[in-house]
């Protein structure tokens, strides 16, 4: 969060690879970035996807698709979650990744984040931007306009191209690598279940109600995912760490810089102890 405010508080351009900045304090890293003229171009593959359906629109988004590939688990039946192991939830269909962010990906609480983030960078409300569980992994986000045309950006699963884009824009430079071939290539879409993938919903409530919410829920899963990965706790005992953990610390409607510092060591605190006693 302070790299990312200090960067665009210089007036710089920022190419934004992490969405915890944004969970966290987005009011406060939006409004430096407008003040300072600094830009934010995103890196994430679906934020990506969605600034480049809005390149050239003189017409604001209606609303904002933001697909899932469901991770891991997606296909396995809700009462078979509390089975599943570490080694299971790092196994991601489509995306190499780290293992924080992979399990992440497993709880779907990361594309949470993702909601959160979409919401301040492209100024839609919650309720504007919905999740689509896309198993390919392959249209990366979408964009639908007042006329109702949906915009898309499809690809392969390979993040150089965001980075690259994020660098290179608003040119295009070539890129080695697979090339989408959709003769060959599928495409489905679900509707995510919010009551098997709770981490997902609990996003929505604290972007909803706003304040330090978020920086709540995003402290609380970065000791409930550690946990996991380390023994400490069940892979549904962490969406029920971070929610008692959201409703145990205190609320702030308008915190500044000082109160989410706060609000993340006593958020820790909270997930540890609810994890340690469990």
């Amino acid at each position: 969060m302070m790299p990312s405010l200090a960067a665009v508080e210089t007036g710089k351009k920022l190419a934004l690879a992490n969405k915890e900045s944004l969970v966290i304090a987005g009011k406060q890293i939006i409004e430096a970035a407008d003040r300072n003229g600094a830009a934010i171009l995103p890196v994430d593959s679906e934020h990506s996807a969605i600034f480049q359906s809005l390149v050239g629109e003189v017409s604001p988004a209606r609303r904002l698709i933001l697909t899932a590939s469901g991770g891991p688990f997606l296909h396995t039946p809700k009462e078979r979650l509390c089975e599943v192991t570490v080694e299971q939830a790092l196994r991601h269909p489509n995306w190499s990744m780290g293992a924080k962010i992979t399990v992440d990906s497993s709880t779907m609480v990361n594309k949470g984040f993702e909601v959160i983030e979409a919401h301040w960078l492209f100024g839609l409300p919650a309720e504007k931007i919905d999740v689509l569980v896309h198993p390919q992994s392959v249209v990366h986000s979408m964009v639908e306009f007042a006329d109702g045309a949906i915009k898309a950006q499809l690809g392969t699963p390979d993040m150089r191209l965001p980075i690259q884009y994020a660098f290179s824009f608003p040119k295009r430079l070539s890129l080695n690598g697979d090339r989408l071939d959709l003769f060959r290539q599928p495409l489905e879409f679900f509707e995510p279940d919010t009551e098997k993938f709770r981490c997902l919903a609990m996003a929505y409530e604290a972007i909803s109600k706003g304040g330090n919410m978020p920086c709540i829920l995003n402290a609380a899963n970065e000791i409930v995912n550690e946990g996991f990965r380390n023994g400490a706790c069940s892979f549904l005992e962490m969406g029920e760490i971070i929610e008692k953990t959201m409703s145990k610390v205190s609320f702030d409607k308008s915190p500044d810089l000082d109160v989410y510092l706060q609000t993340d060591a006593e958020s820790r605190k909270v997930a540890q102890e609810l994890m340690s006693g469990r």
